[in-house]
């Protein structure tokens, strides 16, 4: 099997250095920011659900071959544990455009803001960040394209997004209803996320003690509207054990459909 590319370390930045950023290009690039320094307790599974196999291969694995293989996408970093006792090189077998980044933080936006200092060496101040959950392995291209399609240069970002079909609840202590909450305008985010990095960094930094619970709320408090973009049922995180089962479900499904 071929090894992982010489390049896939790199070297996590506590600061951003003065002028190690790129400066601004008049073509921005779009790069992928994988946190995988999660634990997913809910999973109830002794290896962190990133890790688990789903359809012949690790969950973290499926997102990073669709992004390998688009040539949109400049760059993939994946940012994990300093001391991720699950992380091997072959997982990064046969990828050249991934790179791996041992500076996760504690919660999601740390680890985020993490793998963004350390891109600082080669992305530039406008390029396009697409910040991705490693347990969402049913993305595809066309979801992918749909995002970045929709943004245009004078917008600030976009995330994937789906409209609520369902009547929502708000329960008290003892799981009794209080408040029908009405669906009308309500979306379920989905990643990526895609914002520019500078932006992006700024908004982190900013909020990162306010634990923002994805990257668009951290914009959101900046003043940024961004804008939600149509996703995927397929494109549903993995958080509990049988969602292993529906999502390998949904991407055969979405496969056999295709073929």
């Amino acid at each position: 099997m071929t090894q992982a590319s010489p390049y896939s370390e790199l070297r996590c930045q506590k600061k951003m250095r003065r002028g190690s950023m790129l400066e601004c290009s008049s073509m921005p690039r779009y790069h992928v920011l994988i946190p995988c320094a999660g634990h997913g307790a809910r999973m109830q599974s002794g290896t962190p659900k990133q890790y688990l196999m789903l359809n012949g291969k690790p969950v973290l694995r499926h997102a990073i071959d669709l992004f390998e293989a688009m040539r949109e996408i400049t760059s993939i970093v994946v940012v994990v544990a300093e001391k991720d006792a699950y992380w091997g090189a072959d997982l990064l077998a046969d990828c050249y455009k991934s790179r791996i980044a041992h500076c996760g933080g504690d919660t999601r936006a740390a680890s985020v803001l993490n793998g963004l200092r350390a891109m600082v060496e080669f992305v530039a101040a406008d390029d396009w960040i697409l910040v991705h959950d490693a347990a969402r392995p049913g993305i595809d291209r066309q979801m992918v394209e749909r995002l970045i399609n929709a943004v245009s240069d004078q917008e600030s970002g976009a995330l994937l997004a789906l409209p609520l079909a369902d009547t929502l609840k708000r329960a008290d202590d003892h799981t009794a209803v209080t408040e029908t909450i009405p669906r009308d305008k309500l979306w379920q985010a989905q990643t990526p996320q895609m914002f520019r990095y500078a932006a992006l960094q700024q908004a982190l930094s900013t909020y990162l003690q306010r634990h923002p619970t994805d990257e668009a709320q951290a914009m959101e408090w900046m003043g940024h509207q961004p804008k939600l973009v149509l996703g995927d049922l397929k494109n549903m995180k993995i958080t509990y054990p049988h969602d292993l089962t529906v999502v390998a479900a949904l991407i055969q499904a979405a496969q056999n459909q295709n073929s």
